[in-house]
């Protein structure tokens, strides 16, 4: 008996790997060589393509699929209707299946609703994409990221509270206390 849930209008295909403590709701369907870490939620109408991995403890809310190429690292949060691509120049006519880019999400990293990410791209550590947002690049750890195409407007904590750089070289989380600094145009926790 497997240690997860899966709402029964969710489809899930022979050979899939799900984490216990997941759990997968209406609508949703996953693939066969996809991998789904432990205590992940899929919200309503949540696709997982074939060789997609998620970590333990993503977010997906309803609406969002998830293609081929696309490697989601622990505690990530993916808002409603965000879209993901894994071909850079789609056509109906002509198969590109052999050119499907590697997109990484990494750890932490927070997407908001309607986002989009352009495939071949890499979501630093604990960024955070505005919703609406669309990447077509690198976003570095810890960046604030909005409009089309996305831009960095600032920083972000690891808990997601923007950072004040304006009067100080170091900023302060108002809800962890936790001290960053920005480093060579990169952001670094203080110990």
């Amino acid at each position: 008996m497997p240690n997860y849930f899966v709402h029964e209008t969710a489809v899930i295909d022979e050979g899939a790997q799900i984490g216990d403590g997941t759990k997968i709701w209406h609508f949703c369907h996953v693939m066969s060589s996809s991998l789904i870490g432990e205590n992940c939620i899929l919200g309503q109408n949540v696709m997982v393509a074939n060789n997609v991995v998620l970590g333990n403890g993503v977010k997906v809310q309803n609406n969002v699929s998830i293609y081929n190429g696309v490697e989601i690292e622990d505690d990530v949060f993916i808002g409603p209707s965000v879209v993901f691509t894994n071909v850079k120049v789609p056509r109906s006519f002509i198969e590109r299946k052999d050119q499907f880019l590697k997109t990484q999400i990494q750890k932490g990293a927070t997407i908001g609703a309607n986002a989009t990410i352009i495939c071949g791209v890499s979501i630093g550590s604990y960024a955070m994409i505005g919703a609406g947002a669309v990447i077509t690049k690198d976003v570095k750890a810890y960046a604030l990221m909005v409009g089309n195409p996305a831009k960095q407007i600032g920083w972000v904590s690891k808990r997601g509270n923007v950072l004040d750089f304006e009067t100080n070289t170091t900023a302060t989380c108002v809800e962890s206390g936790e001290q960053y600094q920005v480093v060579n145009n990169h952001l670094f926790q203080l110990k």
